[in-house]
């Protein structure tokens, strides 16, 4: 069993940002990084499912603005190397979230720094630009509010409404220190900003290219195969609604009953298996036991 655990905790571990060198969770000790083991992020961003889970319903909210999927199309190696950008945003996540301090400061620099370069104009003619605040509150809000609702999904259903509205409001630090402005900090504020910024969505040919290119990425194993279409499926059903019908899917409620019921099961499979995660290695770094 004990192989058997290493194996699924390797095959885990190649799909994460920890699979990128330059951070070491585990010192100097006692650092608590920016949020510290008390924080709903650490709590939110902890395991691994929901986050995954809601990463890839993020990428294709995204997708949805013209002007962010400009950036990723325009700038970024995505069609070629998926499996890389996604290495790289979940590094991102981590270290500012798990890392120690001067770590996670060394990614929101380099972050700030890629983003003065991420210029252009989008195929409707407009500039835009990946340090443009409006901009950047967009990719925040759509990333967090779909973490949040994978671990109420997946993890944590009885997580109290004021316990997400700080944890809304702990990762509205990031985006600020990116530039975000007017970040939403509770829940009703991330549902009304979500409703005011829907007409300047569109469900372009772009749009569905990423979703395509999601669809047919291969898994890093045969192993991981079966695994990473799930977590596929269930990223694509964490969708809004009204966000599902722009990409023009479609799922019954028996369909969706058996991705959950699919993705639960499996993340507490994963769950026994990982030992090693950012988090855990955070927690030996501040001198707790593990979770």
């Amino acid at each position: 069993m004990e192989r058997l655990r290493r194996h699924i905790e390797t095959q885990v571990l190649s799909l994460t940002g920890l699979a990128l060198p330059g951070i070491d969770y585990e010192s100097p000790a006692g650092d608590p990084g920016l949020f510290g083991p008390d924080s709903l992020c650490w709590r939110v961003h902890g395991d691994f499912t929901s986050m995954l889970v809601g990463g890839i319903a993020a990428l294709l909210l995204q997708a949805l603005h013209p002007l962010a999927l400009a950036g990723v199309w325009d700038h970024s190696r995505f069609r070629e190397d998926l499996l890389g950008r996604l290495r790289r945003t979940g590094q991102f996540i981590a270290g500012t979230t798990f890392a120690s301090t001067d770590d996670a400061e060394r990614l929101l620099e380099r972050v700030r720094r890629i983003h003065l370069g991420v210029t252009g104009q989008a195929e409707d003619g407009r500039p835009y630009a990946a340090s443009d605040p409006e901009l950047l509150t967009w990719v925040h809000v759509a990333e967090v509010s779909c973490f949040l609702e994978a671990h109420l999904r997946y993890r944590n259903s009885a997580l109290p409404p004021a316990d997400q509205d700080r944890y809304l409001a702990e990762v509205s630090m990031i985006a600020g220190r990116l530039g975000a402005t007017s970040v939403p900090t509770t829940r009703e504020a991330t549902a009304g900003y979500l409703q005011a910024i829907r007409g300047e969505l569109v469900c372009d040919h772009r749009s569905h290219e990423i979703l395509r290119i999601l669809l047919a990425a291969p898994a890093p194993s045969r192993l991981a195969q079966p695994f990473a279409r799930l977590m596929l499926r269930a990223g694509i059903e964490l969708l809004p609604q009204w966000a599902c019908e722009m990409f023009g899917i479609s799922m019954s409620p028996a369909r969706r009953w058996l991705i959950r019921h699919q993705v639960r099961a499996t993340a507490g499979v994963l769950r026994w298996a990982v030992r090693n995660g950012s988090v855990h290695r955070a927690r030996r770094r501040m001198g707790l036991p593990p979770r």
